[in-house]
Protein backbone atom coordinates (compact mmCIF):
# COMPACT_ATOMS: atom_id res chain seq x y z
CA UNK A 1 0.00 0.00 0.00
CA UNK A 2 1.33 3.14 -1.15
CA UNK A 3 1.75 5.52 2.15
CA UNK A 4 3.54 8.90 0.36
CA UNK A 5 4.15 10.52 -3.06
CA UNK A 6 1.64 11.32 -6.03
CA UNK A 7 -0.68 8.96 -6.80
CA UNK A 8 0.00 6.07 -9.88
CA UNK A 9 -2.95 6.74 -11.52
CA UNK A 10 -4.94 10.53 -12.14
CA UNK A 11 -8.69 9.99 -10.63
CA UNK A 12 -11.48 10.90 -12.93
CA UNK A 13 -13.18 13.98 -11.27
CA UNK A 14 -16.64 14.01 -12.33
CA UNK A 15 -17.20 17.24 -14.09
CA UNK A 16 -20.66 19.19 -14.72
CA UNK A 17 -21.84 22.56 -16.38
CA UNK A 18 -21.10 25.65 -15.29
CA UNK A 19 -24.34 26.96 -13.90
CA UNK A 20 -23.46 30.60 -15.26
CA UNK A 21 -22.34 30.11 -18.46
CA UNK A 22 -24.36 26.77 -19.25
CA UNK A 23 -21.38 24.99 -20.17
CA UNK A 24 -21.20 27.73 -23.11
CA UNK A 25 -17.49 28.86 -21.48
CA UNK A 26 -18.85 32.61 -22.30
CA UNK A 27 -20.67 34.62 -21.00
CA UNK A 28 -22.90 37.87 -22.72
CA UNK A 29 -21.31 41.24 -22.11
CA UNK A 30 -22.78 44.27 -23.33
CA UNK A 31 -21.50 44.34 -26.71
CA UNK A 32 -19.94 40.90 -26.77
CA UNK A 33 -19.43 36.98 -25.33
CA UNK A 34 -16.92 37.55 -22.51
CA UNK A 35 -14.92 34.29 -20.94
CA UNK A 36 -16.62 32.66 -18.33
CA UNK A 37 -14.91 33.54 -14.93
CA UNK A 38 -16.62 30.86 -13.28
CA UNK A 39 -15.32 27.96 -14.78
CA UNK A 40 -12.30 29.44 -16.76
CA UNK A 41 -13.91 29.55 -19.77
CA UNK A 42 -13.98 25.71 -19.73
CA UNK A 43 -17.80 25.70 -19.44
CA UNK A 44 -17.11 22.60 -16.72
CA UNK A 45 -16.88 23.05 -12.88
CA UNK A 46 -16.44 19.93 -10.36
CA UNK A 47 -19.93 18.24 -10.16
CA UNK A 48 -19.07 17.74 -5.97
CA UNK A 49 -18.35 20.87 -5.23
CA UNK A 50 -19.79 23.35 -8.07
CA UNK A 51 -16.77 24.91 -8.15
CA UNK A 52 -13.75 25.74 -10.66
CA UNK A 53 -10.96 23.39 -10.79
CA UNK A 54 -7.32 25.05 -11.09
CA UNK A 55 -5.95 24.75 -14.94
CA UNK A 56 -3.53 22.11 -14.66
CA UNK A 57 -6.04 19.29 -13.35
CA UNK A 58 -8.81 21.29 -16.31
CA UNK A 59 -6.44 20.16 -18.39
CA UNK A 60 -5.42 16.50 -17.23
CA UNK A 61 -9.82 15.96 -16.78
CA UNK A 62 -10.67 17.24 -19.83
CA UNK A 63 -7.85 15.07 -21.78
CA UNK A 64 -9.24 11.88 -19.94
CA UNK A 65 -12.86 12.96 -20.63
CA UNK A 66 -11.28 13.35 -24.61
CA UNK A 67 -9.85 10.10 -24.83
CA UNK A 68 -12.59 7.90 -23.22
CA UNK A 69 -15.25 9.62 -25.75
CA UNK A 70 -12.49 8.84 -29.00
CA UNK A 71 -12.21 5.18 -27.73
CA UNK A 72 -15.90 4.90 -27.39
CA UNK A 73 -16.40 6.56 -31.61
CA UNK A 74 -14.01 3.45 -32.46
CA UNK A 75 -15.71 1.18 -31.19
CA UNK A 76 -19.24 2.52 -32.77
CA UNK A 77 -16.93 2.86 -35.97
CA UNK A 78 -16.16 -0.38 -36.04
CA UNK A 79 -18.87 -2.61 -34.76
CA UNK A 80 -18.37 -6.78 -34.16
CA UNK A 81 -20.08 -8.97 -36.50
CA UNK A 82 -22.63 -10.93 -34.69
CA UNK A 83 -25.20 -14.52 -35.32
CA UNK A 84 -24.49 -16.14 -38.80
CA UNK A 85 -22.21 -13.27 -39.81
CA UNK A 86 -19.85 -13.44 -37.90
CA UNK A 87 -18.33 -17.25 -39.13
CA UNK A 88 -18.04 -15.81 -41.92
CA UNK A 89 -16.05 -12.45 -41.35
CA UNK A 90 -13.11 -14.44 -38.74
CA UNK A 91 -10.68 -17.15 -39.41
CA UNK A 92 -12.19 -20.41 -38.53
CA UNK A 93 -9.25 -22.14 -39.40
CA UNK A 94 -11.02 -24.94 -40.44
CA UNK A 95 -10.11 -25.60 -44.17
CA UNK A 96 -7.48 -26.83 -45.80
CA UNK A 97 -3.62 -25.73 -44.99
CA UNK A 98 -5.53 -23.62 -41.99
CA UNK A 99 -7.52 -21.28 -44.25
CA UNK A 100 -10.90 -20.20 -43.09
CA UNK A 101 -13.80 -22.99 -43.95
CA UNK A 102 -16.92 -21.70 -44.69
CA UNK A 103 -19.03 -24.64 -45.77
CA UNK A 104 -20.00 -23.18 -49.03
Amino acid sequence: MKKHGPAFKKAVIELDKCPLCRGRAVTKGLFHELPCDHCNASGFVAAATGEALPLDVLVTQLSMRLRAALRQIEQLKSPQASGPEATYQGSNRRGAGGTNYTGD
